[in-house]
């Protein structure tokens, strides 16, 4: 009877240890591990500097000369990069909001679909900044 209920012998399970900071380097995150970061720095991004962008608005709306030297000030090259790294980080924020919120809906939650999703979130968010930087930049 005891022999019966001998298990086969156990194969050697993989180790995992600590990953130290110098091999991050050699690990590959899948694309929607990277929109999910960027998710969240976009998010913590906007979050911080949406008093100051509150901010400037208001001043822009005291008076036609208020908002006519804001208008100077955003001729500025430097400032209109700074204007859109703010545009990206909102319209990466928002696309991967919507991704986030169709998945809580249990669409698109395999592999193959959330791979491709989070590929459109990085192609349609890039494109959005695209067009509000042509704009910005007067080419159209």
């Amino acid at each position: 009877m005891s022999e019966a209920v001998r298990e086969a012998p156990k194969k050697e399970r993989p180790e995992f240890r600590n990953i130290h900071v110098t091999e991050l380097s050699n690990y590959r995150m899948p694309l929607a591990a990277i929109v999910s970061i960027l998710h969240r720095i976009s998010g913590f991004l906007v979050f911080l500097l949406l008093p100051f962008v509150l901010y400037l608005l208001e001043q822009s709306l005291r008076s036609e000369i208020s908002f006519a030297y804001y208008q100077g000030f955003v001729t500025y090259p430097l400032v209109k990069l700074i204007i859109l790294g703010l545009v990206w980080g909102y319209m990466q924020h928002f696309c991967s909001g919507v991704r986030h919120l169709i998945m809580d809906m249990h669409i698109g939650l395999d592999k193959h679909s959330a791979r491709k999703s989070s590929a459109a979130v990085l192609v349609v968010s890039l494109v959005l900044t695209l067009i509000v930087a042509l704009k910005l930049f007067g080419v159209f």
